[in-house]
């Protein structure tokens, strides 16, 4: 079976791209982020007409996630347990879906930007966090065979990003951050990607500015993270690269990991 996760930035804009890859790859499960849109703008019937059921969550114009199955969608829970608010006034935005898919318990996230270290979006992208890490503990000592999927906004090791000394007083690699990560991985949950895609340079988001992308100025911030159950199956994982080129590209690339039925 083969499970991904891909920040799309507006499915709206990149549904053709959407399309085309999951026709090429033959993934059979694929967690969105940053839909950018409402259930009344998703394109439902398009990703339906190539056999993938789909679970949507998304309020406005902004953030919005979403599960693509072909392999069963079930049990679909929009956000999770104690997430907090923001706004005003404040709402659970649509930064988290959870549902079973062919056994596995997927949850695909956005996590929040935290826009800048003393900005209070920092201090709300924590204590989102710190409530995703509640939701992961659930799961290992449930047992589950789970995965939590998607963009983190946190790179958190220094290769992850192409110049430490160029991050060094913004977010993504603050030391809080990376805590937060670190608590979700302390849980039992286990990056699966990372082993099989250590070369350096090996990033998953490049801005559309400055030529981010042709310079190799990335950012690994999209991740697989599985409980043990899940751990023990996977058999191989890969950063899409390539799906970061050409003309109406997302500036982030697809994450694949497979695993043993």
């Amino acid at each position: 079976m083969r499970i991904a996760t891909w920040n799309v930035n507006s499915i709206r804009s990149r549904i053709d791209r959407v399309e085309a890859w999951l026709q090429r790859t033959d993934v059979d499960v694929l967690a969105i982020q940053e839909t950018k849109a409402t259930d009344a703008q998703f394109p439902f019937d398009r990703l339906a007409a190539l056999g993938y059921e789909v679970a949507h969550h998304g309020l406005n114009h902004w953030n919005g996630v979403a599960i693509v199955s072909r392999v069963g969608l079930a049990d679909v829970v929009p956000s999770f347990a104690d997430a907090p608010s923001w706004g005003e006034p404040p709402v659970v935005e649509a930064r988290a879906l959870t549902a079973t898919c062919g056994g596995i318990k997927v949850t695909s996230v956005y996590v929040p930007n935290g826009r800048a270290l003393e900005d209070p979006h920092m201090a709300y992208k924590l204590q989102w966090l710190a409530a995703l890490r509640a939701q992961a503990q659930h799961s290992v000592e449930a047992g589950e065979t789970a995965a939590i999927m998607g963009d983190w906004n946190i790179a958190p090791q220094d290769e992850d990003v192409w110049s430490m000394e160029y991050y060094l007083d913004k977010s993504h690699v603050s030391a809080p951050e990376r805590a937060a990560f670190q608590a979700v991985l302390d849980t039992g949950f286990v990056d699966v990607v990372r082993p099989h895609t250590s070369e350096p340079g090996t990033f998953t988001y490049w801005d559309y500015t400055r030529l981010s992308f042709q310079k190799r100025r990335g950012m690994r911030i999209d991740f697989i993270l599985g409980s043990p159950a899940f751990a023990d199956r996977v058999l191989g994982a890969a950063i899409d690269r390539e799906e970061r080129k050409g003309k109406g590209a997302s500036d982030h690339a697809p994450v694949v990991v497979e695993i043993a039925d």
